[in-house]
């Protein structure tokens, strides 16, 4: 929770084998891998889409594991990044897993192939994160004045996502139930509130309008964008602060962004989650 990003080999072995074992290690991490030292005796993964992209390739499911001491399964949600390197060897270059999202009340063809058009830029995964928080923005301020908040989103996910224009891995941050929503009526669903789609989910209480409190600013804070394939992936934290309450809320992130046969870059990835508290 408090060292979310590990860049470098030494923090990935403080959380695996716990920081007591790592010269420099976090006090945090308890073993991941020893599970604090009670063991795993079984982890099986449940890919819910694998996205390929040159020589790299993006994974989104779960995975489940099994305690070694009581039996008991914990399931966890992931999104991994593969790619080939100089030895031929395929290795891990991207991981987020995150804890399934618990409420606190009850309530298509593929991509054309990147290296088709320009690889995307930084700049331009900057430009869609931009436009992404300004529209979160601009369908809340539209709800608040009783506006068609419903068209406002609908359009602002034609610009801003890919759905129509090939595969969309999307796990959202407030879902527990339909937690992957592979079309565009399940993003509708989770953004404007399962009242407003006809075939929506009803754990959806409308994140782009925060379950009728609006959103008065969301920033985002990129730990890293790294470009691959013709694609780029984007991890860090976004900043959303309610517009009754003034209150700010920290999520974390992975999007992945690709062009689209129109040329405009699009969100392909979407994984946010709750920061993990111990």
């Amino acid at each position: 929770a408090e060292y979310q990003f590990r860049p470098m080999a030494n923090d990935a072995m403080s959380y695996f084998v716990g920081g007591d074992a790592v010269t420099g290690g976090f006090k945090e991490d308890k073993g991941f891998a020893i599970n604090g030292g009670k063991g795993w005796s079984d982890v099986v993964f449940d890919n819910h889409n694998i996205e390929l992209l040159g020589n790299s390739a993006i994974a989104m499911g779960n995975y489940y594991f099994t305690d070694a001491q009581d039996g008991s399964k914990v399931k966890v949600e992931y999104t991994f990044g593969y790619k080939k390197n100089v030895d031929g060897k395929l290795r891990i270059f991207l991981h987020h897993s995150s804890m399934p999202f618990k409420p606190a009340s009850a309530p298509v063809p593929a991509f054309p192939t990147p290296s088709l058009g320009a690889p995307v830029s930084v700049d331009e995964v900057i430009d869609v994160q931009t436009r992404w928080a300004a529209a979160i923005k601009r369908i809340s301020a539209i709800h608040a004045k009783g506006g068609d908040y419903v068209a406002a989103a609908g359009q602002a996910a034609g610009e801003l996502y890919g759905y129509g224009h090939g595969d969309v891995m999307f796990k959202p941050t407030r879902c527990s139930t339909k937690q992957f929503r592979p079309t565009a009526a399940d993003a509708m669903s989770y953004f404007v509130g399962y009242k407003s789609v006809a075939t929506g989910y009803e754990e959806d209480m409308g994140f782009a309008i925060n379950g009728g409190k609006g959103w008065a600013n969301c920033v985002y804070d990129n730990h890293q964008v790294q470009q691959i394939g013709g694609a780029a992936i984007a991890m860090g934290n976004y900043y959303f602060t309610c517009a009754t309450t003034g209150d700010k809320v920290k999520v974390e992130y992975v999007f992945g962004y690709k062009r689209c046969e129109d040329d405009k870059v699009r969100i392909f990835l979407h994984h946010s989650s709750v920061p993990f508290k111990a």
